[in-house]
């Protein structure tokens, strides 16, 4: 995670011209636009690589499904990766006196549920799985599934009763999108 300082006793986020060029995120702002609404994968993963995205062969991004607008060089997503509907990477976090960067690596068979939250430097780990609304903060180790806000693991012998990977705490599906 980078940490920038920021002038000034006011909130970070009224610098954001310093971090990114007015222009250049304009560009970004339409192209991630396009991203979210495009029905075609194949266009989407073009479009993210042309923005400076790493992403493998086979990745997924389900409709409304927002990569990070400021700093969409900061991802990856290695092959047969799932982020689904309404799901949001962020790179970026703007706070009161600095803001952070940080990579996301979503590797490769994850899946990140719809409309769960990835926040910067996070690693999501080859066939983990981010369960609908989760709140990712920490790494996830490869072939584990994490649920809640903030997303802790799921399944196992200390999970609720009844749940298992690629389950929900209540019993049913992650949802994906």
């Amino acid at each position: 995670m980078t940490r920038t300082p920021t002038p000034g006793p006011r909130n970070s986020l009224l610098h954001w011209p310093e971090a990114k060029s007015p222009l250049g995120l304009m560009l970004n702002a339409v192209l991630i636009w396009t991203v979210r609404y495009s029905p075609s994968l194949q266009f989407k993963n073009w479009l993210l690589r042309r923005l400076g995205a790493t992403v493998g062969e086979g990745v997924a991004l389900g409709l409304t499904a927002t990569p990070d607008v400021f700093f969409p060089e900061l991802i990856t997503l290695e092959a047969d990766a799932i982020v689904g509907y309404d799901a949001t990477i962020l790179c970026h976090e703007f706070l009161q006196d600095e803001y952070r960067t940080g990579e996301v690596v979503v590797g490769e068979r994850a899946m990140i549920g719809a409309g769960a939250v990835v926040l910067p430097g996070v690693e999501i780990g080859a066939d983990a799985q981010v369960a609908a609304n989760s709140l990712v903060a920490e790494d996830v180790p490869p072939e584990t599934t994490v649920a809640g806000v903030p997303a802790t693991p799921v399944g196992g012998e200390h999970s609720p009763a009844g749940s298992e990977p690629g389950r929900s705490p209540t019993g049913g599906p992650v949802g994906s999108g």
